[in-house]
């Protein structure tokens, strides 16, 4: 029986081949493969990112790269994609992956790499997708750089809804709450929850 996702997927922008490729590999070849930001997903963020046209585009969480992959087809011809993973075990196939795209790969934890990244440049775009426990901190030091009209996505922010659950008091799902509940008291951003997949979040400074 076609599922609503199959019939999504059918009336949609294809899938490129590089990204179908690369989805599949994941699933192959990467531990919990879900993490990965697949064909529906991934259309949302080209075209998110060609409705923002930013310059610079900041990735907490890079995973297999298929979401900073999108960014990149995204974003205009000088744009610039800074994409943060604290795994360095797949260091070398990403940036193999990124060695002919507008890609720079950082490794390391995102807390301590955010400051020097953020005072260098001037971000218009920032996908939070990293770790969920440290949400808030993330938006608590992203925030007061980014300027009037500057875009969050925050992913994950419905987390399979277990923030529903009143009996869920895992680190991840607290972590999520607390950034959902800050963002919602954020009175300098206008927001909105999109029930994607696991959840994302639009933001956008005002």
């Amino acid at each position: 029986m076609l599922t609503e996702e199959d019939y999504i997927e059918a009336h949609i922008d294809a899938e490129p081949a590089e990204l179908h490729r690369l989805y599949r590999q994941t699933h192959l070849h990467r531990l919990y493969p879900r993490m990965c930001t697949d064909h529906i997903q991934g259309r949302l963020l080209v075209m998110l990112t060609r409705l923002v046209k930013p310059r610079r585009v900041l990735e907490l969480g890079t995973f297999s790269g298929y979401s900073a992959l999108c960014f990149a087809e995204g974003m205009a011809s000088d744009g610039h994609v800074d994409t943060v993973e604290v795994d360095t075990e797949h260091a070398e196939e990403l940036e193999e992956l990124f060695s002919d795209k507008p890609v720079t790969l950082h490794t390391g934890d995102a807390e301590e790499l955010l400051p020097s990244l953020l005072e260098a440049n001037e971000y218009d775009l920032v996908f939070i997708d990293a770790n969920k426990r440290r949400y808030v901190q993330y938006y608590q030091i992203i925030r007061p750089y980014l300027k009037s009209g500057a875009v969050i996505l925050a992913d994950n922010t419905l987390w399979a809804d277990k923030v529903l659950n009143v009996d869920a008091h895992d680190s991840q799902t607290e972590g999520i709450r607390a950034f959902n509940d800050l963002v919602a008291a954020d009175e300098g951003v206008e927001k909105v929850i999109l029930p994607l997949r696991d959840g994302l979040t639009l933001i956008r400074v005002k």
